[in-house]
This record gives structure tokens, sequence and C-alpha cells, in this order.
């Protein structure tokens, strides 16, 4: 699991179809169409690998379909 920005992770999990609707201090919101969950990515330099793979989890996607979009 890489360590990647808050920034990298918005821009990667864009490009399945979640745009951001809001940010509220440190954390940017993000939403798709059709998806009942809504995603709370931290604007750190390193996410966590944990919240990483969580936020991959909500997203319902896999491991290996994020880091090949990465």
């Amino acid at each position: 699991m890489p360590l990647l920005s808050g920034q990298k992770v918005v821009r990667v999990l864009a490009t399945f179809g979640w745009s951001v609707v809001r940010q509220r201090g440190s954390h940017i919101i993000m939403t798709k169409p059709g998806e009942m969950a809504t995603l709370s990515v931290p604007d750190h330099k390193e996410v966590a690998r944990g919240t990483l793979r969580r936020l991959i989890r909500e997203a319902n996607l896999t491991v290996d379909e994020f880091v090949a979009a990465i």
C-alpha cells in the first residue's frame, strides 16, 4: 500500500467517478451518483495506510484497482 497525499487520493478517486462536494477544515468530502456512501478524505501530506484501505473499501474498489489507477 503506497503512502499518498490527500490531494493525490482525491485525484485517483475522481477517476472512478467520485467528485468533491465540499471541504471542511482538513477533510475533503466526496460523493458519487448512485452511491449511498460519502468519502471523507483527510487533506494531509500522507494519508495513513489504514485510512486509505478504509476509503478504498468504502468506494467499492479493490486495492489492485486503486493502485493501478495511480
